[in-house]
């Protein structure tokens, strides 16, 4: 098909990616869906730190039967030895764990490594609810997991500095709403192009509002899945200017721009620029929040990458 088509038909529905879409390199490109799934599951690790009344079955979910986890606490081998840990945490404090930056290396055997560095915060553990703050350096080992999702194999924690703050600032939406956008960019991606595991993330009555029309039943969603969106042979997204607002009752509103670079199946590597809008509702009992609406504004067209 020639890129002139392709251009046309994904046009503005295939849109999200980041500032640096235009650099990635083709090897980068084709592993995106698998860092976005790895992403999905790096933000889940801090849910039930974070609320713990979501329960410990979607902590254990993202691990493997084997994982082995270390930090200040120690070491833990297996997933009950970790959820015996993870009991003991006083229910009173409060957790909050700010990203600052995350990279991605491949292993040869599918393996994922994942470097990470965050801020975290506790209320409660201080006394007279002073806030502790410390910088931590995260090392993620992830293995194949049986669908898009890897499984947390080994997590070492270790902490760089530590201070107090005026003030907790919580970190739940934005860490629990970033998984649910990278799970997504995940399954979109994916060349298998295996619609079923979105039913997992869509609300009831939702609404994908693509450039060439609103989405609002699954059989819709499947149609371009295997159509529009499998035009390309390879595609990934990168985020930038992503906010969360809380709208109450568990709904949250969702900014963010997505920088796509694609490859079409001769070769023609395509870039563009979108910024998204969205509605999603969340229930903490469940493995991710879910997609209300989706609106798409396009800030760069589809074209040839270099152009």
């Amino acid at each position: 098909m020639r890129a002139s088509s392709i251009l046309l038909s994904i046009a503005l529905l295939f849109s999200l990616a980041y500032p640096a879409a235009a650099q990635l390199t083709e090897e980068q490109i084709r592993n995106g869906f698998k860092d976005h799934a790895a992403m999905a599951q790096y933000y889940r690790w801090y849910q039930y730190y974070e609320r713990p009344d979501g329960g410990v079955a979607n902590a254990l979910d993202i691990l493997s039967k084997d994982v082995t986890i270390t930090s200040g606490l120690g070491t833990a081998n297996g997933q009950e030895e970790y959820k015996e840990r993870v009991a003991k945490l006083p229910a009173t404090w409060k957790n909050a764990h700010h990203v600052q930056s995350a990279e991605i290396t491949h292993g040869e055997d599918g393996n994922l490594t994942l470097a990470a560095q965050i801020i975290y915060q506790n209320q409660g553990m201080l006394p007279d609810g002073a806030v502790r703050q410390a910088d931590l350096s995260y090392t993620v080992e992830m293995v194949p997991g049986e669908d898009v999702l890897p499984l947390l194999s080994n997590v070492l924690i270790e902490q760089d500095s530590d201070t107090t703050v005026k003030s907790f600032q919580d970190a739940y939406a934005e860490n629990r709403l970033r998984s649910l956008v990278h799970y997504w960019l995940a399954l979109i991606e994916d060349p298998s192009r295996n619609p079923e595991p979105v039913q997992e993330i869509l609300a009831d009555d939702f609404s994908l509002n693509f450039s060439s029309g609103s989405i609002t039943d699954f059989d819709g969603f499947k149609a371009w899945l295997a159509g529009p969106a499998s035009q390309v042979a390879a595609s990934t997204h990168v985020i930038s200017n992503f906010a969360v607002e809380d709208l109450g009752a568990e709904d949250y509103a969702i900014t963010m721009d997505f920088d796509w670079a694609g490859i079409t199946p001769d070769g023609v590597e395509l870039v563009a620029k979108t910024r998204h809008t969205w509605r999603a509702t969340n229930d903490v009992e469940e493995r991710f929040a879910r997609i209300k609406s989706v609106d798409v504004e396009v800030l760069e067209p589809f074209r040839p990458r270099g152009n």
